[in-house]
């Protein structure tokens, strides 16, 4: 039957397997936990329904086997009062409830076997289900460590990156040649004070020559 089918090939499903061809190892895990936990309720649900089929056959068997024993009583009384038609007719009836009777015994028999397949099925899934459990937490931590040393290592990689640590060459050459350009500038800005005061001394004391001098010639 299909649902056993189902079952088996959850039972024998691999984790490891599946999170190898997972895009989502953490909603894959997930997931298999939810089917196999839903599939164990179709199970049960199965096994009840099975259970329940099989004493149903059982009572109609022993009905059936209650009626040829009926019959035959019923025989033996018309044989006994030489009443030889009822007594076929009796007999007839015991055969018909003999064979009705036994293919109830050997559908008794067919669900006994279905019954303890589904049971089985049962056990084993459940079982698998208690094992993935208990696997899938130690498996969510081994990826996301996998994952975080993956992450880890790409941003190594990135930082560790030529182009990166060229591009940081140049910054640092640019600001050294901004901080060349700005010390130049501010030692132009104070040599041009230097000659403007220079210039404003030279100036006085020409203007005190000047005056030395008039004085001198009475002017």
């Amino acid at each position: 039957m299909a649902l056993l089918e189902r079952v088996s090939t959850l039972v024998r499903a691999n984790l490891n397997d599946l999170i190898d061809k997972a895009e989502d190892p953490e909603k894959m895990i997930k997931q298999v936990i939810l089917d196999m936990q839903n599939q164990l309720l179709q199970v049960k649900t199965q096994v009840a329904i099975a259970i329940a089929d099989q004493h149903l056959l059982e009572k109609k068997q022993k009905e059936n086997e209650d009626k040829v024993a009926e019959w035959m009583r019923k025989a033996e009384l018309a044989v006994d009062k030489k009443q030889d038609d009822l007594a076929r007719a009796s007999l007839q009836r015991v055969e018909s409830y003999r064979d009705l009777s036994s293919s109830f015994a050997q559908q008794v028999t067919d669900q006994q076997a279905q019954v303890e397949n589904l049971k089985t099925a049962l056990r084993q899934l459940d079982q698998k289900l208690a094992e993935a459990q208990a696997k899938a937490d130690l498996l969510l931590a081994q990826h996301r460590r996998a994952r975080a040393v993956g992450k880890a290592s790409d941003a190594k990689i990135r930082i560790g990156d030529g182009s990166k640590a060229a591009a940081f060459d140049r910054m640092k050459h640019k600001v050294v040649r901004e901080e060349a350009v700005s010390q130049a500038k501010a030692e132009i800005a104070i040599d041009d004070v230097e000659d403007r005061l220079a210039a404003l001394e030279k100036e006085d004391r020409i203007e005190q020559l000047l005056g030395e001098l008039k004085a001198k010639r009475g002017a």
